[in-house]
This record gives structure tokens, C-alpha cells and sequence, in this order.
């Protein structure tokens, strides 16, 4: 059977990434330039100067990435650029390119939903990881549990009502004077503080949806009226109170569907904290075995975009190049 090269496209956010990855699970290169010292300054994504590095990257990026590959375009099977969800414009930007370089070379045209992308990324660091799972998405736009039925096929379990979980640690960490991104930031100052800090947790009855602004506000109405607050004690414990309720919800889900496989993805499933929280719910279930990507496929990256646009292809899911952009696309 012949291998299959897939070029993965990704601009969402504030990332450019172009990766070639072979047969799904096999990255042959995945070349990232990243823009959070461009907007850092700022305190988090500039949407219209994203865009405009965006179109400055690509060509650049792609290149590297086809040399790093040590392949040629005449080389690729398939071209997928990410079509949303995230910024309309930067999604443009990749999108537009993909699409030109799929007319250009009469290559087939699949596009991919980011969320799917982040699922695919457990499934180049785990060769051995098949559908069904579950998948806990944590990340800087989403909150979402889902039923992972088979590659291309998706059950939507529970979400965020309010806030994503990663723009509650952007939120935080801009509050305590950490910058962005928060993610990490918040992750580090938290390993020297301890939680001792009692903060609210929202559930709500018969669902596993989130809702994250209620601790977010705790935290910001806790540090504003106590000047004197260890922020270090702070972010331990706001971690903590999100993790918790990540791990409640997620037990729940494993006790409706009986699964034996969970995974996690998306940027904040790089946090430490988080990361061996879910390890530990292998000690509570038996035979459960947990699954997460690599810390370098985290955050968004072509390759797992690659990963998920060769499973698409090799479903059927083919795109015509009237494909737009769609920045609130769902699972």
C-alpha cells in the first residue's frame, strides 16, 4: 500500500505551522513560527496583526517544511489547511494558501476542523491509540469532552458555558501581573505557592458542562481586595479548583461510557498539574489508560492538523475549493 504524505496547514491563531506527515502518524517535519513575542506587548492576540504575520510566514514555512521533509510538492498526496474554528482572517490566510496550492498542483483539498486536529495529535505521539476514547480538549478557545467513536466521527459529551478553560489562565495571569500567555506562566508561579485559597466550583445537574468564569471572577475579586495575597498561593489555587472540576466531569464520562481509553489535548493539556491529575485517574479505574501528546504538540501545530486531514481523506472527506473559512466551527 502507498504511503500517504500529507501537508498539514495550520494559521488559526498565532501560529504558523506547515508539517508533512506520513500515512497519519509519522511526522516527517513540523516547522512552527510562532508570534507571542509579537503579541506579548499587547497582552494577548492582535486578530488583524496575526493575519498579516501570517501571510508573511507561510511561504517561508512551507518551504522549510518540504526541506526538512527532504520532499518536493510533486511529492504530497494531500493538501489540509485548518478552516476553523479560530480568527476568520487568519484562518484565511491558511486556508487561501492551501486551497491555491491544491489547484496549483491538482492535489486533493481536505480541510480541517482545529478541534479534530488537537484529537489527532494523541494519535502521532501513541501509534497504538484507536478509536473509541474519550477526549478531554482543553484549550485557549475550547472546553469540551467528547466521545471520540471513530476517527472522523465525534460525540459531543459536555463544553464550557462561559469561559475556555485557557482564557481563564490568560485572564488570571494578566490579573496577577504574569503577561501573556498565561498558561504557562501561571503553571510555573503555581508550583511555588500552595492552595490554600477556597474558590468556587460550578456543576450543574445531569450535564458535564463547565462553566469557568465563576472561579475566574473569585480569583480577580479575591486578589483586588487582598493587595497583600501571595500571587503564587493564588494561581496554586485556581489551578486546583479548575482541575478539580476537569477531573469530576471527566469521571463521570468515563463512568456513562464505560471507556477504557482517555486522552487529553489541546494547549492547556501541557500544564503539569493538569497532566498528573488525569495520570492519577489510572489508579482510581481499572484498566483505564490515559493518553496525551507530547509537550511540543500541545499547542497548535501542522502536523497534527496533517494527522487529521489524512484520516478525513482517507474516509472520503474531500473538499472543493469553494471551502470557506468558518471561525465558530464545531466537532
Amino acid at each position: 500500500m502507498k504511503d500517504i504524505l500529507v501537508l498539514g496547514i495550520e494559521s488559526s491563531c498565532d501560529e504558523t505551522s506547515v508539517s508533512v506527515v506520513k500515512n497519519g502518524r509519522e511526522i516527517l517535519s513540523n516547522v512552527i513560527d510562532t508570534q507571542i513575542p509579537i503579541h506579548e506587548k499587547y497582552g494577548g492576540v492582535v486578530p488583524e496583526i496575526a493575519s498579516r504575520n501570517h501571510i508573511e510566514a507561510i511561504t517561508r514555512v512551507t518551504k522549510k517544511a518540504l526541506e526538512d521533509a527532504n520532499v518536493e510538492f510533486k511529492d504530497i498526496d494531500v493538501i489540509a489547511p485548518t478552516y476553523g474554528p479560530g480568527l476568520v482572517g487568519a484562518l484565511l490566510v491558511g486556508l487561501s494558501y492551501g486551497k491555491a496550492l491544491s489547484y496549483a498542483l491538482n492535489k486533493p483539498l481536505v480541510g480541517v476542523n482545529h478541534i479534530q486536529g488537537h484529537i489527532a495529535a494523541n494519535y502521532i505521539t501513541h501509534k497504538d491509540l484507536k478509536p473509541p476514547f474519550l477526549c478531554v480538549l482543553i484549550s485557549g478557545g475550547n472546553t469540551q469532552i467528547i466521545n471520540v467513536q471513530d476517527y472522523t466521527f465525534f460525540d459531543l459529551l459536555g463544553k464550557t458555558r462561559d469561559d475556555a478553560i485557557g482564557e481563564a489562565f490568560d485572564k488570571i495571569a494578566r490579573v496577577v501581573g504574569l503577561g501573556y500567555p498565561g498558561g504557562p506562566k501561571v503553571d510555573k508561579l503555581a508550583k511555588e505557592g500552595t492552595a490554600n485559597i477556597k474558590l468556587p466550583k460550578t456543576h450543574f445537574e445531569n450535564s458535564l458542562d463547565f462553566s469557568f468564569s465563576g472561579i475566574k471572577t473569585a480569583v480577580i475579586n479575591t486578589n483586588h481586595n487582598n493587595p497583600n495575597i501571595k500571587k503564587a498561593d493564588l494561581c496554586a489555587s485556581f489551578e486546583k479548583a479548575v482541575t478539580e472540576v476537569l477531573i469530576e466531569n471527566t469521571k463521570q464520562a468515563i463512568k456513562e461510557t464505560n471507556t477504557t481509553q482517555i486522552a487529553i489535548a489541546g494547549g492547556v493539556s501541557a500544564n503539569s498539574y493538569i497532566r498528573n491529575a488525569f495520570l492519577n485517574l489510572e489508579n482510581e479505574f481499572n484498566n483505564l489508560k490515559v493518553y496525551m501528546p507530547d509537550l511540543k504538540l500541545c499547542t497548535d501545530n501542522g502536523a497534527m492538523i496533517a494527522s487529521a486531514g489524512y484520516y478525513n481523506f482517507i474516509n472520503g472527506n474531500i473538499n472543493n475549493l469553494d471551502l470557506n473559512a468558518v471561525p465558530n466551527l464545531k466537532i
